[in-house]
This record gives C-alpha cells, sequence and structure tokens, in this order.
C-alpha cells in the first residue's frame, strides 16, 4: 500500500501597479479564492515603489482597491526599482522575486491569469524549475544572412557557461525554433525566489547591457525577460515539462 506524498507549499507571486494590473491582480485573487478555495500560501501582489526609473507613481492609489486585495488574502509586497522600471516594466517580475521570503517555493503568474482549479493538484517539482510552454516563436528573428537560431541561442548559452546540446529538443529539425529552449514568462517556478531572481536579473543585465554580437539584428525589448528566462531554468537544471 502505498502513501499519497502531501504537496509541497507554495506561494503565489504576482505584480500589481497603477491602472489595469491593479484590477487584474483582483480577479486572479477572487479566481484563486473561488476556485482553489484550500490554498494554503501566501499570495504577493509585489507592488514598485516610487523612484528615478518611474515618470509617474506605480503604486496602486485606488484604496477601495487595496482594500479588496487585502480581504482576498493578498499581501501587498512593496519593491524598489533598480535596474528597469518605466522603461521595461516586464523587470518588475525579477526585481520583484529579490523581495520574496527566501527559501520558500514560489509560482509567479502573470497578473491576467485566471485560477480555475486547485491548484495544490498541479505537480510542481519545486527543485527543477520550469515555465509557460504556450508560446508562439516571437524571438530571436534571424536575419536573413545569419546567424541563425542555433548561432543566435548558442551565443547565449556560452555568455553563462551552460551546455547548449543538452537544451536543445531533438524531435525537431535544426533551424526550427520549437527545437530551442522557450518559455513564455506568464508563469514559472522554483524552490527559491532569492536564488531564481538573482540569477534571472545577472543574465537579464548582461543580455541588456553587453549583447553578444551574434543577437546585433535582434529586439530585446519586450522579449528580454523571454530570453533570459529559458537560460535561468536550463541553470538550475529545470526544462521542458518539469
Amino acid at each position: 500500500m502505498t502513501t499519497a506524498t502531501a504537496p509541497t507549499p507554495f506561494n503565489l507571486l504576482l505584480i500589481g501597479q497603477a491602472g489595469r494590473l491593479t484590477y487584474e491582480a483582483i480577479l486572479l485573487l477572487a479566481s484563486l479564492r473561488a476556485n482553489a478555495p484550500d490554498f494554503a500560501g501566501r499570495v504577493f501582489v509585489a507592488e514598485p515603489s516610487d523612484g528615478p526609473l518611474w515618470e509617474k507613481s506605480p503604486a496602486m492609489r485606488n484604496q477601495n482597491a487595496r482594500n479588496l486585495i487585502e480581504k482576498l488574502g493578498g499581501e501587498v509586497l512593496t519593491f524598489e526599482s533598480q535596474h528597469f522600471g518605466a522603461d521595461y516594466p516586464n523587470g518588475n517580475k525579477i526585481e520583484a522575486l529579490l523581495a520574496m521570503p527566501e527559501g520558500e517555493p514560489f509560482l509567479f503568474l502573470d497578473t491576467d491569469t485566471l485560477v480555475t482549479g486547485d491548484l495544490a493538484s498541479v505537480p510542481f517539482d519545486f527543485d527543477k524549475p520550469g515555465a509557460s510552454l504556450k508560446v508562439e516563436g516571437t524571438w530571436p528573428i534571424p536575419p536573413l544572412y545569419g546567424p541563425g537560431y542555433s548561432g543566435i541561442w548558442k551565443a547565449l548559452y556560452d555568455r553563462f557557461g551552460l551546455d547548449f546540446e543538452s537544451s536543445l529538443d531533438l524531435s525537431h529539425p535544426d533551424e526550427y525554433w520549437r527545437r530551442y529552449l522557450y518559455f513564455n514568462a506568464g508563469f514559472f517556478f522554483y524552490k527559491c525566489p532569492k536564488q531564481f531572481g538573482e540569477r534571472y536579473l545577472e543574465y537579464a543585465l548582461s543580455i541588456r547591457d553587453d549583447t553578444p554580437d551574434e543577437l546585433a539584428s535582434q529586439k530585446l525589448t519586450p522579449w528580454l525577460d523571454q530570453i533570459a528566462l529559458p537560460l535561468v531554468i536550463h541553470s538550475f537544471g529545470g526544462g521542458r515539462d518539469v
């Protein structure tokens, strides 16, 4: 007779700030409480604080909305934007990780997510990070005269001392985008937000501030978070369908 293993408890992270994201956060929390009422983890609604990287205050200014977030069990978690801010708000998900409780498993969700079932029943293996495979071939767009997909991605793996060959899905042909590890950053998870966030920040800043020559023709905005994400996941031993 086998005994079922209790699911690993984990926290949720989403981004909340002035405007649309405030109300999306409320809808996400409402769907969580309606469809996963037994979820026992903490839910952090990360809010960037005022600072020089924001032209306008990014804080959730609607007090009624803030009260509702707290009533639905959300904990507003303030963090400082030191590297991204208004120029690249997708970077909020990277910097917010560093404000999360260290050593506690987490699941990041884009704020426009709805929870439709029991999150605790999802078989996350928090020792092996993963992310959303609901993705299209948005990046890179190889130039006519090269480098191709392999040249572009290999330059990034080489930059961070990662094994490129083991990241490939050999069921797809060479120079087809699905052969290369690529995720949608709409959700991702790992056993420690601090470890994941520090490496995510390191990789994203290196790509942005010291872009490899092979990426000279590539747009980094708005794809930077999705460019760095597979590298981070691979570096921690994660991958597809973990």
